[in-house]
């Protein structure tokens, strides 16, 4: 694998990251939120990643990762019982997020760690480049 193809596939990694990080960051956001009913209630969203692959001279090889789509959590909504809030329904019941905060934080820590890991992929791919080069000196 190529020093250039390395970056590519580290920055593709990055990308992905940085939006798991923020849907992370968005459900926590909205983990206490409530709403007047299980269909507009928020629902935690996760992204999905998909290998990129490239075809060249009838060899397959990976160029990296992408998000191929943002599904939204199966979790039901919590119901819950509170006459006395504005937005509860006619029998007192208000939905809150289906997001679960420990969840999230286990994500958010492998997510940053992956972003962590695939920032050392780079620097020390730049290293290698650079020591390649003054090999020549």
């Amino acid at each position: 694998m190529s020093i250039m193809k390395m970056f590519t596939t580290a920055a593709s990694a990055l990308d992905a990251q940085s939006v798991r990080l923020n849907l992370v960051a968005s459900n926590l956001a909205n983990a206490q939120t409530v709403s007047d009913s299980a269909e507009t209630a928020y629902r935690a969203k996760y992204p999905v990643f998909a290998e990129v692959l490239e075809q060249t001279n009838g060899e397959v090889e990976s160029k990296g990762v992408r998000i191929a789509s943002i599904v939204e959590g199966k979790a039901e909504p919590q119901r819950r019982f509170e006459p006395g809030h504005p937005l509860a329904d006619e029998e007192g019941y208000i939905y809150g997020s289906n997001v679960n905060a420990i969840e999230e934080m286990a994500n958010m820590m492998s997510a940053s760690r992956s972003y962590q890991n695939n920032i050392e992929v780079m620097t020390t791919s730049k290293e290698l480049a650079l020591r390649t080069l003054s090999m020549g000196r």
